[in-house]
This record gives structure tokens, C-alpha cells and sequence, in this order.
């Protein structure tokens, strides 16, 4: 089973230190995210993986989550984001998210 990491940078763990990605669609607008959970290093696909949702929404309100691959630069400094094109990274993204939503629900 996969782990789960939180890259909270400020180590104070409640839930405000969520990182923030900036998405610019194709027609240039920018929206800000927040990483709601990130998928590190499968072996299967060889990468990382993004879970975003749109920042600033109420938690009861239903929100389309964006999910990337995410490739850092050999520095471990940035990394971008890329389309996700397999339904196996898909499904395992799905589980992986299904499994985090019911530790949340606990």
C-alpha cells in the first residue's frame, strides 16, 4: 500500500499548511489549487502524482479535483505537471484517493 505524505513545510500539522499550485488554462486564466494529497514514487508508472482541488471552497461544497503526474527536475527543486493518459494510473489514483477519504471519515 501505497504511503501517504503530506509536504506540509511549516511542521505545525494542522491543516493550514496546505502547499499551492497555480493551473493557467488554455485560455490563460489562472486558477489556484491546493494539494490535497500527493501520491509518491509508484514503482508501476514511475512516478509521482498530484491531487488538487480549487483553493478557497467550502469543504462541503463538491469540487472537481484535478489529478496530475508530477515530474520533478533532477534538482528535486520544481517539477511539472503532466496529463494523466492510463486508465491504470487512473484507477490506481481513484483507490488511492478512496482510501484517503475513508481514513478522513474515521
Amino acid at each position: 500500500m501505497a504511503e501517504h505524505t503530506h509536504h506540509d513545510h511549516d511542521h505545525d500539522h494542522d491543516h493550514e499548511g496546505h502547499e499551492h499550485i497555480t493551473l493557467v488554462d488554455d485560455q490563460g486564466n489562472e486558477t489556484l489549487y491546493e494539494i490535497l494529497l500527493t501520491v509518491d514514487g509508484q514503482e508501476e508508472f514511475g512516478k509521482n502524482y498530484v491531487l488538487l482541488y480549487p483553493a478557497g471552497v467550502p469543504e462541503e461544497e463538491d469540487v472537481e479535483l484535478q489529478a496530475y503526474a508530477y515530474l520533478e527536475n533532477e534538482e528535486g527543486t520544481e517539477g511539472e505537471l503532466q496529463q494523466i493518459e492510463t486508465e491504470a494510473e487512473w484507477d490506481m489514483i481513484e483507490e488511492v484517493f478512496n482510501t484517503f477519504m475513508s481514513e478522513e471519515e474515521e
